[in-house]
């Protein structure tokens, strides 16, 4: 018989030490598998609107395209899969343990090596992205500043000197200038006092002298210069400034396409710049250009080119260009600070000081009443913001990336200690780029499979229709009736709810059905203000349907780029997002010319607002449900 031995203490240590590196050398191979699978997500998760933002979508094709393409999705649009997520526990040698997703908030969401260092969202994640929430303050600013700056005001012809003690009736009816655009060409030192006089006494019956002098000369000639109310609580606007009115009252508009241009354009092109660049260099970069351009607005107002609204315009298209730049790439690294479904949490929340900043600047506007004054004030935010360069660091997920692993562990090791969690002692050996592959995917990509040409024939469709409906509200204030800056301050403070509301909704049904409520609602109450316009005895109540109006397409904007991002799959999503831009954009660049619809007829622009929410929420219904919704239950012909 053979004796049995029992192994020595010396065995059981050995034994034990190697089962300890393999649990080690197994978790680390399944976290650089897993996050080569999550980063694209966490960088499309997010995008915007406009802006305010500003809101249109990320397009963070770095951490894309450096992944191994193991998404729940593929890339034909077929079903999505299990999604690996990463559940470890302690070693025996571990200063500390590496917690399960389950154990945090971000559970139902796949998650990374940095997130399981630093944890999905705590106290550090906290204060990161909501100090690069203050970053949409000035873009806000800026994108709405045009309601204020650009506002209508009453005008008349200039009168001569000699007649300047005339009341603006009489002078309108002594020069046949009721259009304020023309007038009698008359010898003013032929009017004499008793004409004056007669007519004042007779405004609307020119005396018989009078009739004289324009059978005399019946000619009418287009005034070239003009007068303008000081007392209307709008006070020197663009209009005053360059006599934009008459044959030059589109020069408003134009103004506005020109900065809205540089959004669309910095929209397309701030993706690619920050994957790049990283985000914080682009994000800073943005801020400061952003600062300067919209103080040198307003210096260059008081220098030798002070009255060339050539240069203005100028001016004001490369501040929408750095401004769009600056929504995107915080953005993109306040998502890629947080894990799981921080990622879209962090994401709309971000959007919370839009609302904020549209009361603001409301008040800030009705207390200067200057539009060179308010161009000033709106940006010395920017000032104070760009010194947070000083705590906001790099996204440590891009860094990772791009294998710069000394800043990456700088980043993970303050974090960790401001979210007081310990890193295991190998933690370095965690931290590796993973396998970058370069992704071919182009626009054509998108039409591959009938699944990709429905969503991206629909998306299309509603990121046009949301943008212009959503930017029809917010810069076409002045053109409602009522009060601007109460209008503006209640369309701000109405976005506050409808964001809240939109985050806990989402988080509990599918985005589907309520996205097209949404529009449908606020094509209801587009219509609702429609019938109401025209009648002063019930201007509140049209005030109040487009106040609904502003509520349901607030929610609506808020659900559309997460409801974007997760229908398209991880290989193309980006493209897909970059090509709803492109409509998003050409619904900014129209947006100014709405307001010249009600110089047609009263109930145009309602009219038209309600058509496409109407048919933006019809679209909708042509989508499928959301990924988590559909992964059970998925037709075998659109795998």
């Amino acid at each position: 018989m053979h004796s049995c031995t029992q192994p020595s203490p010396k065995d059981k240590s050995t034994k034990q030490i190697l089962e300890n590196q393999s649990q080690e050398e197994k978790l680390q191979t399944k976290t650089l598998t897993t996050y080569s699978t999550t980063t694209s997500t966490i960088a499309t998760t997010a995008t915007i609107t406009t802006t305010n933002g500003q809101r249109g979508s990320i397009d963070s094709t770095a951490i894309a395209s450096h992944q191994r393409h193991l998404d729940s999705r593929d890339s034909n649009g077929g079903p999505p899969g299990d999604t690996p997520y990463i559940s470890t526990t302690a070693t025996p040698n571990s200063n500390s343990s590496v917690t399960s997703p389950n154990d945090n908030d971000g559970s139902d969401d796949e998650t990374d090596v940095i997130g399981i260092l630093i944890g999905h969202f705590g106290k550090w994640q906290f204060l990161m992205t909501m100090l690069l929430s203050l970053f949409q303050v000035p873009n806000t600013f800026h994108i709405s500043s045009s309601v204020y700056q650009a506002a209508n005001k009453e005008f008349w012809c200039r009168r001569p000197l000699h007649l300047q003690h005339l009341l603006v009736d009489v002078w309108r009816n002594l020069s046949n200038s009721h259009d304020n655009c023309f007038q009698n060409q008359l010898d003013w030192s032929r009017i004499t006092k008793d004409i004056i006089e007669q007519l004042q006494q007779h405004p609307q019956q020119p005396p018989p002298a009078l009739k004289v002098l324009w059978e005399v000369n019946n000619t009418r000639i287009a005034c070239t210069a003009w007068e303008y109310e000081s007392n209307d609580n709008v006070g020197n606007s663009w209009t005053s400034q360059w006599d934009l009115v008459c044959d030059k009252e589109y020069l408003k508009n134009v103004a506005e396409m020109f900065f809205l241009l540089g959004v669309a354009t910095g929209g397309i092109i701030s993706g690619y710049l920050s994957d790049k660049f990283g985000r914080k260099t682009m994000l800073f970069i943005s801020a400061v250009l952003q600062t300067i351009f919209g103080m040198y607005v307003h210096a260059s107002l008081a220098l030798y080119f002070a009255y060339s609204f050539e240069m203005y315009i100028t001016l004001r298209a490369l501040l929408g260009l750095v401004s769009v730049s600056v929504t995107y790439s915080g953005l993109i690294l306040a998502i890629e600070y947080v894990d799981g479904k921080w990622r879209t949490i962090a994401g709309m929340y971000n959007l919370f000081p839009l609302p904020i900043s549209y009361m603001l600047i409301s008040g800030i506007a009705y207390l200067t009443q200057d539009y060179q004054r308010l161009q000033l004030c709106i940006g010395v935010p920017g000032i104070f913001l760009c010194f947070l360069w000083f705590v906001v660091p790099e996204s440590p997920r891009w860094l990772l990336v791009k294998g710069r692993i000394d800043e990456v562990k700088r980043i993970v090791e303050a974090a960790a200690t401001f979210n007081k969690r310990d890193l295991p002692a190998n933690y370095e050996t965690m931290l590796q780029p993973p396998t970058q592959e370069v992704s071919s995917q182009n626009f054509m990509c998108l039409f591959r499979s009938s699944y990709l040409r429905r969503i991206t024939i629909c998306f299309l469709c509603i990121w046009f229709t949301m943008n212009l409906a959503y930017y029809g509200f917010i810069l076409n204030m002045s053109t409602f009736g009522g009060n601007v800056y109460l209008n503006s301050a209640l369309a701000g403070l109405v976005e506050i709810p409808a964001i809240a509301i939109a985050m806990y909704i989402i988080s509990k049904v599918g985005k589907k059905w309520l996205f097209s409520a949404t529009l449908v609602c606020a094509g209801i109450a587009c219509c609702c203000a429609a019938i109401t316009e025209g009648q002063e005895d019930i201007l509140w109540l049209k005030i109040t349907f487009i106040m609904i109006g502003k509520f349901t397409i607030s929610a609506g904007n808020t659900i559309m780029p997460v409801y974007t991002a997760e229908l398209y799959p991880t290989a193309i999503r980006n493209v897909g997002v970059g090509a709803c831009n492109v409509a998003a954009g050409l619904a900014l660049i129209l947006t100014p010319y709405l307001s010249l619809l009600n110089k047609i007829e009263d109930h145009l622009l309602m009219s038209l607002l309600t058509a496409w929410c109407l048919f933006g929420g019809f679209v909708v219904l042509f989508l499928p449900e959301t990924m988590k919704r559909r992964t059970k239950a998925r037709p075998a012909e659109e795998k």
